[in-house]
């Protein structure tokens, strides 16, 4: 009787170990359940409504959704489209902005990482344009590059340089690298405090023995500084990679598109394709081929920065 009582209690002790386990393992679903559920919907179930929809016809406002199957796709990849033209666009802003924010972030960084004096107040100023809107700083700069009363013209008639007075954002050829400046303005100060961030945790006996053996800043710069900030320079790669695709407010609040389509973006197309001219499905097509994009981009990176850390 003794026996079967404890061989009753060991069950029951196992039986109550064996559910305090199984709440615990799902304790942290639950925690995690509304994130996924909203994201699930929110996204997820946007992603596929979007991808639906590009096989359609559908105006973005009636019910009205015939299948049209590759249709749109065949559109946007014809030669000649209007999605080459963007996605070239994308592409030279992406290359342009990437590099030069890097280059200018990481430099600013190296300099006030000197405690030089008023650094601090360099690095609010610097870093302020990220805490603007992009509406306000695009309104900014529309009249900063005014062809006629614009703050750059005047100064270069004022330095006797006008023939150098050029219309920054009215000019096919030059409207792009215009739009690469106001952006490179916008996050150059993002690259900077990130690249700060990075220098403050490379040990300062490094630059210490590099001092003793003699560097100079250049030898410094490129064999230690820059070696050591490989991560966070690929990190800031990829956030400008993603950032260029979700381009579209500096775009739209300064050039539209043109003059042409010297400055359509994928995001400006797409914009003007469902809302302007109420194609729903063509420009769902161009959204899912913008995922696409980031997707193969984002792994792409990835696979390089695997790689180069091995």
């Amino acid at each position: 009787m003794v026996h079967h009582g404890e061989a009753f209690g060991r069950l029951a002790k196992n039986d109550g170990e064996s559910t305090k386990s199984w709440k615990a393992r799902l304790r942290p679903y639950l925690f995690i359940a509304p994130l996924v559920i909203l994201s699930g919907f929110f996204i997820y179930y946007c992603i596929g409504f979007t991808v639906a929809t590009s096989f359609t016809d559908w105006d973005g406002i009636s019910k009205e959704m015939n299948f049209i199957g590759i249709k749109n796709y065949a559109k946007l990849l014809a030669p000649g489209s209007v999605f080459w033209t963007a996605l070239r666009n994308n592409v030279i802003f992406m290359v342009v902005t990437v590099l030069v924010q890097a280059g200018l972030g990481l430099l600013l960084a190296v300099i006030l990482k000197e405690r030089l004096r008023g650094s601090s107040v360099f690095k609010a100023v610097f870093f302020m344009p990220i805490a603007m809107a992009p509406v306000i700083i695009a309104a900014i700069f529309r009249i900063i590059m005014d062809p006629n009363v614009g703050a750059i013209n005047e100064t270069l008639r004022f330095l006797h340089l006008g023939f150098l007075a050029q219309s920054w954002l009215g000019n096919p050829h030059i409207a792009l690298y215009s739009i690469c400046a106001i952006n490179i303005f916008e996050w150059m100060g993002f690259s900077m405090i990130i690249y700060y961030a990075g220098l403050m945790s490379i040990p300062d006996d490094i630059y210490e023995a590099a001092k003793i053996d003699g560097c100079g800043f250049w030898n410094t710069l490129f064999r230690i500084t820059i070696p050591n900030l490989s991560g966070t320079t690929n990190t800031l790669i990829l956030l400008g990679i993603v950032g260029s695709l979700k381009t579209f407010d500096i775009v739209i609040q300064t050039t539209g598109g043109g003059p042409g389509r010297s400055t359509e973006f994928l995001n400006t197309y797409l914009y003007k394709t469902g809302v302007q001219q109420f194609n729903g499905g063509l420009s769902a097509a161009i959204g899912v081929m913008i995922l696409v994009i980031a997707v193969v981009l984002a792994i792409i990176q990835v696979i390089v920065n695997d790689r180069a850390n091995r």
